[in-house]
C-alpha cells in the first residue's frame, strides 16, 4: 500500500501519425503536471487537494479540452463542466454551463464544501462563482482562432466531435483524408494518498459543435467521476456512451459486490460494457494500485505510484 496518481488528457482517434508539434507539448503538460502531483504527495497533502491542484494545472493549459483550451458550441460560445469527488465520504461537487470561470474545478469543490447541494449549472453556478470570488474572465477570452477554425470544419463535416476527432482535409486527389490535427481532451486526475484517501476529478469543454445546453458525463457522479472506500476513476471520451454506462460507479461496483481489481474491475467496463470507440478511464485503489485502460486508438496518459513506477503514454503498450 502507497500513494499512487493518474492522469489522463482526453481519449479518442489519435492518430499514430499525430505531428510532434501537436503530441510534444501534450506530452510535456502531462508530465509535468504529474510531477506536480508527485511533489504534492511526497509532501503528504490530502488527495483532493492533489486532484484540484494537478487539474487546475490541466485546466490552465490551451493544449487540453479543458478550462483555457475549451471547445466551442454550435453557438461559438464555451460551456465547461467539472466534478469533483472523496472518496471517504462520498462528498462531491459538480458544475456546468461556465462561461466566464478560469478553473472550473475549483468551482466544483466550492460547490461541495460552501452549498448543501452537489450540481449547480449555467446562470445558477455562474453567480456562484461571483459570491465565492473566483477568478472569472470575459467569455471572449475562451474563444481562439484556432477553436473557431475547428467549429467551422465539424459544421462543414455535419458533426459533433467527440475528443481527438480528427479534422478532415481534401488533397489534391479530393479524397478526404486525416491532417493529424486531433481535437484536445478532457482532462481528469484521480489519486490515493499515503493515509488511503481516495478522491477523483475531471474536467472538460465538452464537444465541438455541441447543441448549446448540452452536459456530457463530466459533472455527473457515477458515470464520469467517482470515487469510494475502494477506488477513485475519472472517465473521458463520449458522454452519453459513458452516462448510459454508468463507467465510473461500475468500476466501483465490480470491486464492491464481485472482488474484482482495480485493472479487471476497469478493463471490464471499458471493454464489455462501452462500445468500442468510445471511452477510457483512469482508476487508482486503496491499495494504490492503477489501472489505465481504454477502447479509442489511443488515451493520452501518465501515472506515478510509491514504490517508483512511472508510465506516460498515448496509444497501446507494446508487450
Amino acid at each position: 500500500m502507497g500513494w499512487a496518481i493518474a492522469i489522463h488528457g482526453g481519449a479518442g482517434d489519435i492518430p499514430l501519425s499525430l505531428p510532434p508539434e501537436r503530441r510534444l507539448p501534450r506530452e510535456a503538460t502531462l508530465r509535468r503536471c504529474l510531477q506536480i502531483g508527485v511533489a504534492a504527495l511526497q509532501a503528504q497533502k490530502h488527495s483532493l487537494d492533489v486532484v484540484e491542484l494537478v487539474v487546475r494545472e490541466l485546466e490552465n493549459c490551451p493544449h487540453y479540452n479543458a478550462g483555457k483550451g475549451s471547445v466551442l458550441t454550435t453557438a461559438g460560445t464555451v460551456e465547461m463542466e467539472a466534478s469533483i469527488m472523496e472518496g471517504k465520504t462520498k462528498r462531491c461537487g459538480a458544475v456546468s454551463g461556465l462561461s466566464t470561470v478560469v478553473n472550473p474545478i475549483s468551482l466544483a469543490r466550492l460547490v461541495m464544501e460552501k452549498t448543501p447541494h452537489i450540481y449547480l449549472a449555467f446562470d445558477g453556478a455562474e453567480a456562484f462563482a461571483r459570491e465565492q470570488g473566483v477568478e472569472t474572465v470575459d467569455p471572449s477570452d475562451f474563444v481562439t482562432s484556432e477553436n473557431i477554425e475547428r467549429l467551422k470544419q465539424a459544421k462543414e463535416a455535419n458533426r459533433v466531435q467527440i475528443d481527438y476527432t480528427q479534422p478532415i482535409t481534401e488533397e489534391r486527389s479530393g479524397i478526404p483524408t486525416p491532417d493529424g490535427n486531433s481535437r484536445i481532451g478532457t482532462v481528469g486526475c484521480v489519486v490515493v494518498d499515503e493515509h488511503g484517501n481516495l478522491a477523483s476529478a475531471t474536467s472538460t469543454g465538452g464537444l465541438v459543435n455541441k447543441r448549446v445546453g448540452r452536459i456530457g458525463d463530466t459533472p455527473v457522479i457515477g458515470a464520469g467521476t467517482y470515487a469510494n472506500n475502494l477506488c477513485a476513476v475519472s472517465a473521458t471520451g463520449k458522454g452519453e456512451a459513458i452516462i448510459r454506462g454508468t463507467v465510473a460507479r461500475d468500476v466501483a461496483a465490480l470491486m464492491e459486490y464481485k472482488g474484482l481489481s482495480v485493472k479487471e474491475a476497469a478493463a471490464y467496463v471499458i471493454h464489455e460494457c462501452v462500445p468500442r470507440g468510445n471511452a477510457g478511464l483512469v482508476a487508482v485503489s486503496a491499495k494504490g494500485e492503477v489501472a489505465m485502460p481504454f477502447n479509442t486508438t489511443g488515451m493520452f496518459r501518465a501515472c506515478a505510484t510509491e514504490d517508483g513506477y512511472e508510465e506516460i503514454a498515448i496509444w497501446p503498450l507494446q508487450d
